[in-house]
């Protein structure tokens, strides 16, 4: 039996190189200038986040712990006066955001006896309400719900397999490019609308 691996040739890591050059230089002219260059940084971070989930099943720390710090260094940077305060809500919408899923992750266990939310996807929740407004999170988890489950859909209907509620699902690989994108469109408002969401 051959390893799946050495079938992959260059295939993944061009794609994978596309979308980081695709997700960089979208971020870039969307919003030229340092929340540019913010943006550039979490799409690098998504597209890592979202391979080794799809690969493994699991999100590392030490991406979400990069995403929610540079998200913290992004709200300090808006202006000196209001700097901290934006720290602070960021903090605020992460902890809104995560609380309600932890919540969720643990009622499940309990009354299912096994996991249904892992607690990397908690994190990379935290990570979305650090980065954007709270109606642009509901929008964002249900944009990647929605996508988990037609991906879930397609995939065993093109395997002709049984849909199965038990099914384990990846859903930081639709979560992370989600985040990505919800802050694509919250600049593209501010920016190219002059305006601010909600």
């Amino acid at each position: 039996m051959t390893d799946p691996a050495a079938n992959d040739g260059a295939g993944p890591p061009l794609a994978l190189s596309l979308a980081l050059l695709l997700g960089v230089f979208a971020s870039l002219v969307t919003a030229p200038g340092a929340e540019g260059l913010y943006g550039a940084f979490l799409a690098a971070l998504m597209l890592a986040v979202a391979t080794n989930d799809a690969r493994h099943y699991r999100i590392p720390n030490e991406l979400t712990a990069a995403a929610f710090a540079l998200a913290l260094l992004r709200a300090g940077g808006f202006a000196q006066e209001t700097g901290v305060e934006a720290m602070l809500w960021a903090v605020v919408r992460a902890g809104s955001v995560a609380a309600p899923l932890l919540l969720l992750m643990l009622l499940y266990r309990r009354w299912r006896g096994r996991d249904g939310l892992g607690l990397g996807d908690v994190k990379l929740a935290a990570v979305c309400g650090a980065w954007l407004d709270l109606a642009t999170v509901a929008a964002v988890i249900e944009l990647a719900a929605l996508l988990a489950i037609g991906a879930y859909v397609a995939n065993a209907a093109l395997r002709r397999e049984r849909l199965r509620a038990t099914a384990f699902l990846p859903f930081g690989l639709f979560l992370a490019p989600a985040i990505w994108i919800g802050w694509l469109g919250e600049s593209w408002y501010t920016n190219w609308l002059g305006g601010w969401p909600g």
